[in-house]
């Protein structure tokens, strides 16, 4: 027997924005958010950032009581932030879950589509690379390990993933409940991935949508070496099971 298709215009939706230095971003993003007709809240997830953005959400809070902050005293990885991010949501009521970046390179015009998509999948993924390659702005570079890093992923794991290292998704609040965040190791492109393959484990419906990418016109990048090196080593243990919960 097929599962009752949900309500979804019912769902309590949580966007969960880690930023570091997105000052010159966020006031701009936040009401483009919450501009879209669902019970929708943000929550920022701030790592002390030294140009104000977190003194500038927590003004932006005072006026609109859907604008959470979390605030922690340091730069402590993407992962942990999303990790902290997903349990406040959950503790809120948060039926669907988002990840999304600062800096618009996530539009979100595309959160209706995520939300249509959610009603059939636990895990809706932001795909750059489900209609060919999506990505706007781009040094050639970076575009050539960007792909390689999903079909690494794809071919070491087994994900039948096109995009598994990216960061614009949703997860419906039955695969949040059910994962053990505390056992979550990773961070930056191999956080998405691990959760992608610890969602899978369980059973869990993955879907990818396409979007178009746009990297980020103002600020500055927060990807380095280590955080490249951490996700190509991280899938070779979650393809031996070295990574339990």
């Amino acid at each position: 027997m097929s599962e009752p298709t949900p309500d979804i215009a019912r769902w309590k939706i949580f966007v969960v924005i880690p930023t570091y230095n997105e000052a010159r971003n966020i006031a701009d993003l936040i009401p483009q958010v919450l501009a879209h007709p669902f019970d929708i809240e943000v929550l920022v997830v701030d790592d002390a950032s030294p140009d104000g953005t977190g003194e500038l959400v927590d003004a932006m809070r005072q006026k609109d009581a859907r604008i959470h902050l979390l605030r922690r005293p340091a730069k402590q990885g993407l992962g942990t932030a999303y990790i902290s991010g997903f349990r406040y949501a959950l503790e809120h009521g948060a039926e669907l879950v988002f990840e999304m970046d600062a800096d618009f390179s996530h539009d979100p015009k595309y959160l209706p589509k995520f939300v249509r998509a959610a009603a059939t999948a636990d895990v809706v993924v932001g795909s750059r690379y489900l209609t060919g390659i999506s990505v706007v702005n781009w040094p050639f570079r970076r575009l050539i390990l960007s792909v390689f890093a999903s079909q690494y992923a794809r071919l070491i794991t087994g994900l039948p993933m096109t995009d598994s290292t990216s960061g614009f998704k949703c997860f419906r609040r039955r695969v949040l409940e059910t994962l053990n965040l505390a056992a979550v190791h990773s961070s930056g492109y191999s956080f998405q991935i691990e959760m992608n393959f610890r969602a899978a484990g369980k059973g869990f419906r993955l879907a990818e949508i396409p979007i178009i990418f746009i990297d980020r016109y103002v600020g500055d990048s927060k990807i380095d070496r280590r955080i490249v090196w951490e996700a190509a080593w991280m899938v070779w243990r979650l393809r031996f099971g070295l990574y339990r919960d």
